[in-house]
């Protein structure tokens, strides 16, 4: 029956004809694993089709869904980690796998074919900006201002920069509309075209033929692409497999947060293989912008397309062709060293949202008061000091007048020495930064204009301060609308982020890496509780539940228990100082500081280690029979 099914089928498809066209090819010189890079990015896309279309299946391509449901994929699906986890690695594998493959056609002067190489070098603009495409889609802190970089960049071309701008994001912002643009480029423009050039380029190989060694003696010998050279692609492709397996396993992505236009904190910059040309756009500044972001792409493609037909020698030995290996070495380097220094650079600061620079203004033009305002947040001086209404209680209020009167030096030698002019003050002495940010500092000050004084918090009921636990922050119930979690508390945090964030926001109370050793003498237990270990009445190793545990004194605020206690926790979520997304980078870098994941998986469907090892012993059976498979049908031919 089934050989009746069989012939039914080959005597309507051309089966014969396909499997002969794929496998039948003639190999000029001995099989060698130098051939097998072609292979393996056919391999490598096969592998990025498989894992995307399973990823579609959970992605929802919206700006307030798009980073969560990724993050339910990565943690909640049986096997989720593993399907995004090598689509990540295996993206990035590719573009080095075909920048490799482009190096050895140049070194042994195959791109002489013409077309072939024209083929590869389209074949490489696509995959980049799959690569790009791809970064946005996930709309964390990292994909979006990969995006807003890129498309700003393609917008100063000239001429046609606006409108490049506007096909790429859908307006002049970024928002669902360049989500959407993004989504639909990848998936349904850049795929597609990526298998129809790889069509192209194989039949166009095909037709030319494999150009082979460059030694003329070793073209007499021939060899088949099967089994001789398959064996050598399966291995390698093999081999490629598993370091992905490897890196997925024990380098997942991190996680970088949900986009925050709010943040002004993050530095961005573009993906790994666009550094080289975000480092190039830094040498030219102003009106010269355009020349960055047209001319140095224009220039770095045209030389490639350009170079099989200004090379017409036949000679194909890299010894024998110094010219051309110079200019591969001189092209190579200049990529390479532009992408090393622009991973090292600090990047290029963002411009801050309009709802951003509202949290940030400064109410007076004096020369240091915007670097003056930054310092006060990053040491830390809102936690006892108000600034109109918002701060800690502990000092007087710095806003309304308080300084009037007070010269420029009586505010500098405050700084330096707070027991000066106040021999009880609790203040810590800041003589060690240096004289320009003392100034700044005092530039800020002197800018604060009136706005109402606030308030202190009323008092704690006895009751309450009684049933609190040792070392456990008290939520005021009469101050707080409400002590339930906020919308951070089910947001997954980039616990690098948070470190920055816990920096300028927590550190002066909690102490280098939450270590604590803060003294409040007004409460009970004589210091600010250490975040570092965390009280066990918090802690708890499933991460949602411990960042729910945290959330709800990061939102509200909490007093610690004690008569007259001189510190107590600000409500940054109620009073929105911070954003939903920052609060959640904090909470993410609590729960690593407990040694906590705060993205760890939840239903992992098999333990990726365990995997990693069932795996190996599987595929290493499989390679095993496929060598003997084919030694033994080369010798039957």
């Amino acid at each position: 029956m089934m050989r009746r099914i069989w012939a039914w089928f080959t005597e309507k498809w051309p089966y014969y004809e396909v499997r002969d066209f794929l496998l039948e090819e003639e190999i000029p010189g001995p099989p060698s694993y130098a051939y097998a890079f072609g292979s393996l990015i056919v391999f490598l896309v096969a592998l990025q089709v498989a894992t995307g279309i399973a990823a579609l299946f959970y992605y929802v391509p919206t700006i307030d869904h798009a980073y969560n449901s990724v993050a339910f994929l990565r943690r909640q699906v049986p096997f989720g980690w593993l399907i995004h986890n090598m689509h990540y690695w295996g993206a990035n594998l590719m573009v080095m796998v075909l920048a490799m493959h482009m190096v050895r056609v140049y070194a042994w002067g195959a791109y002489k074919t013409q077309l072939t190489w024209v083929i590869g070098v389209v074949l490489l603009l696509t995959t980049m900006a799959l690569s790009l495409t791809g970064a946005t889609l996930i709309w964390d802190q990292k994909g979006y201002w990969a995006g807003e970089v890129s498309t700003s960049i393609a917008g100063e071309v000239p001429l046609v920069g606006g409108i490049q701008e506007i096909v790429m994001r859908g307006s002049h912002t970024m928002g669902q509309l360049a989500l959407s643009r993004s989504f639909v480029f990848h998936v349904a423009i850049f795929a597609p075209l990526l298998a129809l050039f790889i069509g192209a380029h194989i039949l166009s190989f095909r037709r030319t033929g494999i150009v082979g060694p460059w030694e003329p003696s070793k073209r007499y010998s021939k060899s088949r692409f099967w089994p001789d050279q398959a064996v050598k692609d399966v291995i390698m492709a093999s081999a490629v497999f598993f370091i992905i397996l490897f890196l997925s396993v024990f380098f997942p992505p991190p996680f970088a947060g949900a986009a925050d236009t709010l943040n002004t904190m993050y530095v961005p910059k573009p993906e790994w293989n666009f550094l080289f040309l975000y480092q190039a756009l830094k040498y030219f500044k102003g009106p010269m912008e355009p020349i960055g972001a047209a001319g140095v792409p224009t220039i770095l493609v045209g030389l490639l397309v350009i170079l099989p037909f200004i090379d017409k020698d036949p000679e194909r030995n890299p010894f024998k062709r110094p010219v051309a290996m110079a200019c591969l070495f001189a092209y190579a380097g200049v990529v390479v060293a532009l992408t090393i220094l622009g991973y090292l650079s600090p990047g290029l600061a963002q411009m801050p949202s309009p709802a951003a620079q509202g949290k940030t203004a400064v109410h007076a033009k004096l020369p240091g008061a915007k670097r003056g305002e930054e310092l006060f947040s990053i040491q830390g001086c809102t936690l006892c000091h108000r600034i109109h209404g918002k701060g800690g209680t502990a000092g007087p209020e710095l806003s309304g007048g308080t300084l009037t009167g007070k010269s420029r030096k009586w505010v500098i030698d405050q700084l330096k020495n707070p027991k000066s002019h106040f021999p009880a003050s609790i203040m810590p002495s800041f003589a060690t930064m240096g004289n320009s940010d003392l100034n700044a500092l005092a530039d800020y000050l002197f800018s604060i204009r009136t706005a109402p004084t606030a308030s202190l918090p009323p008092p704690l009921p006895v009751s309450v301060l009684s049933k609190a636990p040792p070392g456990i922050m008290v939520i005021p119930p009469d101050t707080v609308p409400g002590s339930a979690s906020g919308d951070a508390a089910f947001i997954i945090g980039s616990a690098e982020n948070g470190a920055k964030l816990f920096r300028d926001q927590c550190r002066q109370c909690h102490g280098a890496a939450g270590k604590g050793g803060i003294t409040d003498p007004g409460s009970s237990i004589g210091t600010i509780p250490a975040l570092v270990p965390l009280s066990r009445a918090l802690f708890n190793p499933d991460p949602d539940i411990f960042a729910g545990n945290i959330d709800k004194y990061i939102q509200h605020g909490a007093v610690p228990p004690g008569p007259k206690p001189v510190f107590y926790m600000p409500d940054f979520g109620d009073s929105r100082s911070l954003t939903q997304q920052e609060i959640a980078n904090i909470e993410a870098y609590v729960l690593k500081l407990n040694g906590v994941d705060r993205g760890g998986l939840q239903n992992p469907g098999l333990k990726p280690a365990d995997f990693l090892a069932g795996a190996a012993i599987v595929f290493a059976a499989a390679i095993f029979l496929a060598v003997v498979l084919s030694r033994r049908r080369g010798r039957g031919a």
